[in-house]
């Protein structure tokens, strides 16, 4: 019999008799990857509606109020910063005057904005968005690929939309570093999931280059690998180790000798009001808020709520057993932002690459029926959108 006989459709030929040459297949390395993003889509597709929906109930709000919705996603606020760092550089001197040295901003940001903006057509504004907006997508794909490896491909959907649908989700689309922190911080914590601690170190260090909180992924990794190293010793876990904090404490470091001190950083962001006080002045805003104003703010209620739930959502991860990077990973980022003594209101920002945090209630929903899952994710959807808006068109500072 000959090999064609058995198909179910014979192949065209050509002039000759001979079939035509297959099509090249796709390289083995690309492989992988191509089944990673297929398993991935609906968590994809899914965190793109949530976002889009948010976008669209803003578009309608801020057209009714007169107001543009490019400059709320793309210029104001922290993305003027950024978009000052990258234009003009950083400062040079501390100064004295509160609130205005561009050296409390992380350097990987306004580096990358630069650098796309030199090839690419547009402003760097836009440019800016772009990079934010497919950080978000792929800081989407990572928080997936984290509740996929945990729980299954159920948990790592609702994993995501739960990022996505968060009060505050409306800065995953704007001009801000936290998307592009969280694309690297959950792809670093899943790089040591699967035992890539190397890559994850490199994630930790670029992740250290983009916010202050980087010393909190920083933190993950060099804990994992320490730990390996207890088992048995590894010239790969060592120099994880020595690697994870490189990208947070070098620009620490550049920034003290810029300003010729050593503890230039700390300096600068003492002028920002941002000192640790071990969580007194966040106790005294939340009594303050919830028990003597008799009218208090929408926007800061929400705020303090986020932050109350965040602690209870800690406790129940230290229950579930989340594997050790996650939990050093949260418990850090939530040692810094609440206890801070510096502005109150962004904090719920702030927590946004806390992602492990919303394990517990995918774990939840994932167990629950169709109609209560349904019922749940919608309300945070439609509130999310409707936060969003408020936070960009009425609260009157920055998110």
């Amino acid at each position: 019999m000959s090999t064609t006989a058995s198909r179910p459709t014979p192949r065209a030929t050509t002039a000759t008799g001979s079939p035509p040459p297959s099509p090249p297949s796709p390289p083995r390395v690309l492989h992988a990857p191509l089944r990673a993003l297929r398993r991935a889509a609906p968590a994809l597709l899914a965190y793109l509606a949530v976002r889009g929906t948010g976008l669209a109930l803003l578009t309608v709000w801020a057209h009714r109020r007169g107001h543009g919705v490019w400059p709320i996603l793309a210029t104001q606020w922290d993305a003027d910063w950024y978009l000052g760092i990258a234009d003009h550089g950083y400062a040079r001197e501390l100064g004295t005057a509160p609130s205005s040295n561009n050296l409390a901003f992380f350097p990987l940001y306004p580096v990358l904005i630069k650098a796309v903006a030199a090839v690419t057509p547009g402003t760097r504004a836009s440019t800016g968005l772009a990079i934010a907006v497919i950080a978000s997508v792929v800081a989407a794909w990572g928080i997936f690929a984290v509740g996929d490896r945990l729980y299954g491909r159920r948990v790592g959907v609702l994993l995501t939309v739960l990022w996505a649908a968060l009060p505050v989700g409306l800065v995953q689309w704007m001009g801000y570093t936290e998307p592009l922190f969280t694309a690297l911080a959950a792809w670093s914590l899943y790089a040591v999931l699967t035992g890539r601690l190397l890559t994850a170190a490199w994630l930790a260090t670029l992740a250290g280059l983009t916010r202050p909180t980087g010393i909190a992924v920083a933190a993950a990794i060099t804990v994992a690998a320490l730990l390996a190293l207890r088992r048995r010793f590894s010239a790969r876990a060592l120099a994880a180790a020595a690697i994870a904090p490189l990208g947070w404490c070098g620009y620490v470091g550049w920034v003290g000798l810029r300003v010729g001190r050593w503890d230039g950083y700390f300096a600068v962001q003492r002028l920002w009001h941002n000192e640790l006080d071990g969580g007194r002045e966040t106790l005294r805003l939340m009594r303050q808020l919830l028990a003597r104003d008799s009218t208090p703010e929408l926007f800061l209620v929400m705020v303090t709520l986020t932050l109350v739930a965040s602690v209870v959502l800690f406790g129940l991860s230290v229950g579930d057993r989340q594997p050790v990077p996650l939990l050093v990973f949260t418990a850090v980022l939530l040692a810094i932002v609440l206890g801070s003594g510096g502005v109150y209101f962004p904090r719920a920002r702030f927590l946004l690459p806390a992602f492990p945090l919303l394990l517990p209630v995918a774990l939840h929903l994932s167990h629950a029926s169709r109609r209560y899952r349904t019922l749940a994710l919608t309300t945070a959807v439609v509130g999310s959108a409707y936060f969003g808006a408020y936070m960009a068109l009425v609260w009157p500072a920055a998110p």
